[in-house]
């Protein structure tokens, strides 16, 4: 019992909450029969309350020189008390915590979503070694460790499922809501959740480099107090303190009355208007953690609230960055469609080249199967592959390696082949005993939310622009496909910081969204920067603002809707504060509200303020197209 006593008043919320109530119970007492009490009870909230905030004021003050509005709430505590207000100054501490309190709350609920990763993490680890299972803890865990997972367990390190079948849960990182099967092969990320079977993974991401990781790293970076208009309204907290004890003199000097200069400073402080921005940032950040964003900088939504451009990449970005097959078109009568797939994936399936691999898979999706292994094989580096299938001389490549073979293709072949490439396909040539038999065109898929995110920013008066090193071909057809206007192909590194550079010397702000190395510099040098953080290198996101931890670009609607939304709150917020000051300040120097009155008031703004930012939580986006 001792014990549990001990670790409630180790928990600082715990300890608010506990003084809170005692006192609140004590300013009670106080109104209603602190006369009875040699004492009056008001002292108890003094003490419990109102001194915490004279130390951290005179703290600020001597350390920082730093006056904001704890400051002018000593000040109105220690004068109601030299005036024998003990009741008006137990109020004013009380209502003060609860203030404090009630902030801490709301950020708290805002991080929630945040910081809730941080829990994810598993202690232990299920290592397999010499036929048996060893529990090792998890920060002890190695590339290269073959780990058992067991129904319900969360899965420690990034991996590939070596053996077994499962379903996972993958929510806390793509936000998919039904778990998702794994086999043999696939891969499996920290922080997700084994379901049903037992399997045996390869760690290949383990420690701060895997996926929960770097999320919790991000998490910890996201901080309200970068945002440049919480700096302003902290600048203003200072100038209100100085204007407060200006007008609380010149009230006692005019009406001699020290009760109206004590209440002028308690309506005078500024605590709703330093609380109308921070607030408004962090729910912000709290609703995004929930479709899987994470804000690095908390001045991110604020600048994203005047970006006039936003630019993709293509690969990876509006696309899933893996080759997927298109068309298999044979030009030989004797051989069908199915015959060139299986030719070519059996010819493929010792080839490490993605595009061979997308064959392969190509071949599994249809026949669920592995194609059958060639009697010989070989890799022509630059050209493609040859092999030996079922007594067939079987190549496939590129054009050139059917050049460098002499063997011709047909104009009617040709024609088609063009049709694909100008539609940014890359195209596969296949030969079999030195006659070309056909073709297989294979390209990136596009997302299905692309179009209608496109539609949704020129909504939002955003103009889409893409930003790709692809070449025109391929860069002009997904524009045109999805609708943007603005296209830039065969673009490097360097050449994508010159367009960025041109747009934003017009006056425009850019925000940029990549995936790569390569669109790392142009994540940092653009006025916002937005990462792929699923697919994307760790380059990317170290140098982005924004992260999409599932790389959902439907959400980017969402978020530039949100990001206009918390700085309207701020506002409102700043309105409402400044509005309910002013009212307060004449209605203490005219004498018609007491001290006790006034902290009633000013304090219905803090709350206000608050309530009005807590709304953010649940705000949603209404899709307008």
């Amino acid at each position: 019992m001792f014990e549990k006593i001990i670790s409630v008043f180790h928990d600082e919320e715990k300890r608010s909450e506990i003084c809170i109530i005692l006192s609140a119970a004590a300013v009670l007492i106080s109104f209603f029969w602190g006369h009875n009490f040699p004492v009056d009870p008001g002292w108890i909230a003094i003490i419990l309350c109102g001194i915490p905030i004279i130390i951290e004021a005179v703290i600020g003050l001597v350390t920082r020189f730093d006056i904001r509005a704890d400051v002018l709430v000593s000040i109105a505590l220690i004068a109601s008390i030299l005036i024998g207000e003990i009741f008006a100054a137990a109020e004013i501490a009380v209502i003060m915590q609860i203030g404090s309190y009630l902030e801490e709350r709301t950020v708290a609920k805002a991080r929630a979503g945040i910081e809730k990763l941080v829990d994810l993490s598993p202690q232990t680890a299920r290592v397999v070694r010499d036929g048996g299972e060893e529990i090792i803890p998890s920060d002890d865990v190695r590339v290269g460790d073959v780990l058992r997972i067991l129904p319900g367990e969360t899965i420690v390190a990034d991996g590939v499922v070596l053996s077994g079948t499962t379903s996972v849960d993958q929510s806390v990182m793509t936000g998919e809501s039904l778990p998702v099967d794994k086999q043999s092969g696939d891969e499996v990320f920290s922080g997700t959740v084994n379901q049903f079977g037992s399997f045996d993974m390869k760690a290949t991401k383990v420690g701060a480099d895997s996926s929960l990781a770097r999320m919790i790293q991000l998490v910890t970076s996201a901080d309200a107090g970068k945002a440049e208009i919480v700096r302003t309204a902290d600048r203003w907290a200072t100038w209100v303190v100085a204007a407060a004890l200006t007008v609380s003199v010149l009230t006692y000097f005019v009406t001699g009355d020290i009760l109206r200069s004590v209440t002028v400073l308690v309506v005078f402080c500024p605590c709703a208007m330093v609380l109308a921005t921070p607030t408004a940032i962090m729910a912000g950040i709290g609703n995004l953690t929930k479709y899987g964003i994470l804000v690095r900088e908390g001045d991110a939504l604020e600048r994203l609230n005047i970006v006039k451009y936003l630019m993709f990449d293509k690969t990876g970005t509006l696309t899933y960055g893996t080759p997927e097959v298109g068309e298999v078109i044979p030009v030989d009568p004797e051989i069908s469609a199915d015959d060139l797939l299986k030719l070519a994936a059996s010819a493929e399936v010792r080839s490490e080249h993605p595009l061979g691999k997308s064959i392969i898979r190509k071949y599994q999706e249809k026949y669920g199967s592995v194609p059958e292994q060639p009697e010989a094989f070989s890799m022509l580096p630059g050209r493609g592959v040859s092999a030996k299938v079922r007594g067939r001389y079987v190549l496939i490549g590129n054009i050139e390696l059917l050049s460098s073979n002499s063997i011709s293709v047909s104009h009617d072949a040709a024609s088609a082949a063009d049709t694909c490439l100008r539609d940014g396909a890359t195209v596969m040539y296949v030969a079999v005993d030195g006659q070309f038999t056909g073709f297989i065109s294979l390209s990136d898929t596009l997302r299905e939310d692309a179009p209608v995110v496109i539609r949704e920013l020129k909504a939002m008066n955003i103009r889409p622009v893409l930003l790709t090193g692809d070449n025109q071909n391929a860069a002009s057809h997904i524009a045109g496909v999805i609708g943007i206007d603005d296209v830039h192909a065969e673009c490097l590194p360097a050449k994508k910081l010159e367009m960025i550079d041109w747009y934003q010397e017009s006056g425009s702000k850019v925000c940029m969204i990549g995936d790569g190395v390569n669109d790392a510099p142009a994540l940092k040098r653009s006025y916002v920067g937005i990462a792929m953080g699923g697919i994307g290198s760790d380059i990317a996101v170290d140098a982005a603002d924004i992260v999409l931890i599932h790389d959902n670009i439907g959400n980017l609607p969402h978020l530039l809707g949100l990001a206009k939304k918390v700085i309207r709150t701020i506002h409102v917020n700043l309105a409402l504060a400044l509005l309910l000051n002013f009212v307060a300040i004449i209605l203490a120097v005219l004498g018609i509200i007491d001290p006790i009155v006034g902290a009633l008031i000013h304090n219905v703004g803090s709350v206000l303020v608050i309530m009005n930012s807590a709304l953010l939580l649940g705000w949603k986006y209404k899709q307008t197209v």
